[in-house]
C-alpha cells in the first residue's frame, strides 16, 4: 500500500512538474541591449533610418525599436491598446539576442515578452474598456480596391529586398530610408513606400491585408480603428496625405518635430485627417463608433535595461 501511495504521489508530482514546465514562457539564451539614437528627420532624409527585426538562424537582431514597439510585437497588439507612460514610444534600443537550441522563430514574440519582464522589469495586466473608435467599412458604392498579383507572379522578397529562399536573413519587420527621403517598410501585413511630396506624403501600399490597411490608417488618427470590412485578400493602393498628417506620423514615431501652426487637436476629430478622404477612392470609409477595446495596462516598467 505504501509503495502504491508513493507511486501515486510521484506521478502527481511529475504531472504537476510537466504542467508547470508547459506554462514556462520561452526566453532568449543571451541578449545584449543598448540605447539607440532617437529618430530625427535629418536621419530619415539622409538615408540613415533603419529599424525593425531580423531573424538569422538562431540570432535575432532588433534595431532601434522603442518599448512601445516591442510591446506591440511581443503581445501582437496595436498602439491604442497600450496604456502606459508617454516615454514608452520615445527611447529606442538595439538588441542582439540568441535563441536557445530547439526553439523556433514563431516563439520570438514570447521571448521578447520574457526579455521585457526580465531586463526592463515589466509588469502589466489586461483590461477592457469602451472607447470612441472608427470602424473601417465598405462604402455604399462598393469596394474598389485592386487585388495584389499572386505571390508566384512577383519576386519572393519581403519588400526590403531580402529573399528568404536564397538563404538571406528573414526580415519580420523592417523600416529604412534612402538619401532621397524614401521610407520603405515591410511586415507580414504588407509593404509600404512613403515619399515626401510638395503637399505632404505619397504612400504606395502593396500586398496589404485588411489588418495592414488598418495599421497604416491608425498611424494618422488618435482613435482605435476596428476592421469591419470582412476583406480576406491582399491589395495594392496609393494614398496621399497632407503635411499635418506627416507631423502626426513623425510624432507617433517619437521624432522631435514641431507641431504645425494652429490647433492640432482637430486631428482626433472625425474627418480631420487626410486619410479619411484618401481612402474614399477605394470604396472605403471610416465611421465613428464606440468599441470595446482590450488594453495592456502597464503597471511598472524601467526606462533602462538591467545588465545581461
Amino acid at each position: 500500500m505504501i509503495h502504491k501511495h508513493i507511486q501515486r504521489v510521484s506521478l502527481s508530482v511529475l504531472f504537476a512538474m510537466a504542467a508547470a514546465f508547459g506554462q514556462t514562457r520561452p526566453a532568449f539564451e543571451l541578449a545584449s541591449i543598448k540605447k539607440a539614437e532617437p529618430i530625427n528627420p535629418t536621419a530619415v532624409m539622409s538615408g540613415q533610418l533603419h529599424l525593425g527585426m531580423t531573424i538569422d538562424a538562431a540570432m535575432v537582431k532588433i534595431t532601434s525599436l522603442s518599448i512601445a514597439e516591442l510591446l506591440r510585437m511581443a503581445y501582437k497588439v496595436k498602439s491604442f491598446q497600450i496604456s502606459g507612460p508617454d516615454w514608452l514610444g520615445v527611447d529606442r534600443f538595439d538588441i542582439v539576442a540568441k535563441m536557445p537550441a530547439g526553439s523556433n522563430r514563431d516563439q520570438v514574440p514570447e521571448m521578447v515578452q520574457s526579455l521585457l519582464a526580465e531586463r526592463f522589469k515589466l509588469t502589466l495586466h489586461r483590461s477592457t474598456t469602451e472607447q470612441s473608435a472608427f470602424a473601417l467599412v465598405v462604402a455604399k458604392g462598393g469596394l474598389k480596391l485592386k487585388e495584389s498579383p499572386p505571390d508566384d507572379a512577383v519576386p519572393a522578397t519581403d519588400g526590403a529586398g531580402h529573399n528568404p529562399a536564397d538563404g538571406s536573413p528573414e526580415v519580420r519587420a523592417n523600416v529604412s530610408s534612402n538619401d532621397k527621403g524614401l521610407i520603405t517598410s515591410s511586415s507580414p501585413n504588407g509593404n509600404m513606400q512613403m515619399l515626401p511630396s510638395a503637399t505632404g506624403m505619397h504612400m504606395e501600399l502593396t500586398k496589404m491585408t485588411a489588418a495592414g490597411i488598418v495599421e497604416v490608417l491608425g498611424r494618422f488618427v488618435e482613435r482605435p480603428i476596428v476592421d469591419m470590412t470582412d476583406l480576406k485578400g491582399k491589395y495594392d493602393l496609393t494614398l496621399d496625405v497632407g503635411m499635418e498628417d506627416m507631423m502626426t506620423l513623425a510624432r507617433a514615431a517619437g521624432m522631435n518635430v514641431q507641431a504645425p501652426q494652429g490647433d492640432t487637436s482637430r486631428a482626433t476629430e472625425p474627418g480631420s485627417s487626410g486619410v479619411f478622404t484618401a481612402i474614399q477612392q477605394y470604396g472605403l470609409k471610416l465611421e465613428p463608433r464606440k468599441a470595446a477595446v482590450e488594453l495592456l495596462v502597464i503597471d511598472h516598467v524601467e526606462k533602462n535595461a538591467t545588465e545581461n
